[in-house]
């Protein structure tokens, strides 16, 4: 693997531990605010789906502190369930902030449109960075290569080459 490369997986890596690190904390703390200043009856989906998603979101810290090393043989089914994992909480979250918008709504009477519009184009813009995330690679594959050929002033005299005119293939069979 380049270097360059390798450098810019270690960036990124560590970029993913710590916004997943101040996740689980920022969780944490409005979990406990939760408990503390609101009723928590868990009779209503938003809650339901909160106290499941604050699990998820605490089992993903877990297991992503205890990955094997690269090396060891269980690290494809890791890899596999850390992922899986990841999307499955990402998904919940979503539901959730959807759930608790409504559940707003019904408690205070007051209109929740405009952060429900607002949150959808957080969404488009999340899904759209990550398709491009992933397709990167692919799209740069696929671009032209444009050649430029250099004019007679800007070739030295001993790079200067012939062009051999093109051969017609016709005919040899």
């Amino acid at each position: 693997m380049e270097k360059n490369q390798y450098k810019r997986q270690r960036i990124v890596f560590y970029i993913h531990v710590i916004t997943e690190i101040i996740a689980v904390l920022l969780a944490t703390v409005a979990a406990v605010l939760s408990l503390k200043y609101l009723d928590n009856s868990l009779n209503n989906l938003h809650q339901r789906v909160g106290l499941a998603l604050y699990g998820g979101i605490w089992l993903q810290a877990l297991i992503g502190i205890l990955r094997p090393h690269r090396e060891r043989k269980g690290r494809n089914i890791w890899n596999i369930f850390h992922w899986l994992l990841g999307i499955g909480v990402s998904f919940h979250g979503v539901i959730n902030i959807y759930t608790g918008l409504q559940a707003y709504h019904e408690k205070t009477s007051k209109s929740a449109r405009i952060w429900t519009i607002i949150f959808i184009a957080q969404i488009c813009l999340t899904i759209f960075l990550y398709l491009l995330q992933e397709k990167r690679y692919y799209i740069q594959n696929q671009g032209v290569i444009l050649v430029v050929q250099p004019t007679d002033q800007e070739l030295s005299p001993r790079n200067k080459q012939r062009e051999t005119p093109p051969q017609n293939c016709r005919g040899l069979g």
